[in-house]
């Protein structure tokens, strides 16, 4: 009964691919191998229900935001990446991406988290103060249905600096679970510092007042939502979003560092109906790619980066990789300070941010007929 209720709730990714051999060598003692990254998965899950499942409350919504770095526009990711990215999003309902480079890495992906996820991408943002970047809202079809509104804010000429329009350009996406309207827009803000152009708080100002006038107007809850680049509470960034109405709940530091809160989720607009049940922030490497497994990764990390610009395709890639490896094959040159390196190595893996979500009620059907109920 409780496998069924996972595999209708969705909290189940799909595992099969990790059984085959060719992409998966058979064993747990080196990274990449199948028993290795089941473990790794199910301490990720143990990690998810501490903090998420066993805490959540029935017919309740829970949003996920996530930069992913780079994802996946720089070396290519090792594939269990893909599997523990994929569990993390798995116990969200729907899921802000930001950072996103590829749609084919999108759509192995959506693969991993199975028939009942979808998502819409946005178009590139371009060079220059875009990126090259994209964004993306993945949701679980049995928890969320997509209300047909979707498009990317434009800025009225005037309201940032030098007339600009925002560096990444807003996504935003309008959506219902149970009673529950709401409007995500999903914004990775640029780090600006440089006079005569947009700083952070301009574009945060300008968007948070956009979705402040439409909250008025309409019966939905606006969600804005991603990387703000804030680096603390009270900062001018955060500032332009509680003068502007929002409500932000404290979700601690979102860097991987530990010392900036990049990564906000704030709402607007029928804070009645807003009930906030929980909120934090996924330490995924306290399950994957920890500081204890450094030299495990080692030589991997050797390999990938003689082997980058090979040309070679996704799997080609990696099961040369593991081929080499296998064989004891000499696999790359030694990293000088592979201690010092590896901290930042495995943000290419997972990511330099950590995975932030809250979870509301959205459930209100005893208020509404207790209503009737008082009428008479």
């Amino acid at each position: 009964m409780v496998v069924l209720q996972a595999i209708h709730e969705g909290i189940m990714a799909f595992y099969q691919s990790i059984k085959n051999s060719y992409r998966y060598p058979r064993g747990d003692a080196q990274p990449g191998q199948s028993g290795w990254i089941a473990d790794r998965l199910l301490r990720l899950r143990a990690l998810l229900n501490a903090e998420i499942v066993s805490r959540r409350a029935p017919n309740s919504l829970i949003i996920g935001s996530w930069n992913i770095r780079h994802f996946d526009g720089g070396r290519p990711r090792l594939p269990e990446s893909f599997h523990y990215i994929a569990e993390i999003i798995d116990h969200f309902d729907i899921c802000a991406l930001q950072e996103v480079k590829s749609v084919e890495s999108m759509e192995q992906l959506m693969g991993l988290l199975g028939p009942n996820w979808d998502y819409f991408i946005n178009d590139s943002s371009g060079a220059g103060r875009g990126n090259h970047e994209r964004m993306a809202f993945v949701y679980n079809r049995n928890r969320v249905f997509f209300r047909n509104l979707i498009g990317e804010l434009v800025i009225e000429k005037g309201a940032l600096p030098g007339d600009e329009q925002i560096g990444r350009t807003p996504f935003f996406a309008s959506f219902q679970a149970g009673w529950f309207r709401f409007v995500l827009c999903s914004a990775h803000i640029v780090f600006e510092e440089t006079e005569g152009r947009p700083l952070r708080e301009d574009e945060i100002r300008v968007i948070a007042e956009i979705l402040k006038d439409r909250a008025k107007d309409t019966d939905e809850v606006h969600v804005f939502i991603g990387d703000m680049n804030i680096e603390e509470p009270g900062d001018p960034g955060h500032r332009a979003l509680t003068s502007n109405g929002f409500e932000v709940p404290d979700l601690g530091p979102t860097s991987l560092t530990g010392t900036k809160h990049y990564d906000q989720i704030a709402f607007s607009g029928l804070q009645d109906k807003t009930e906030m049940l929980n909120r934090g922030a996924i330490h995924w490497q306290e399950a994957v790619f920890t500081d204890a497994e450094m030299e495990a990764y080692r030589d991997i990390a050797k390999a990938i980066r003689r082997r980058r610009k090979s040309g070679e395709g996704f799997w080609d890639f990696h099961t040369s990789i593991q081929r080499a490896l296998a064989a004891g094959e000499d696999v790359g040159e030694a990293y000088s300070d592979w201690e010092g390196e590896y901290s930042s190595w495995r943000t290419h893996e997972m990511s330099d941010h950590l995975p932030i979500w809250i979870e509301l009620k959205v459930d209100y059907s005893n208020e509404y007929l207790l209503g009737i109920k008082k009428r008479g």
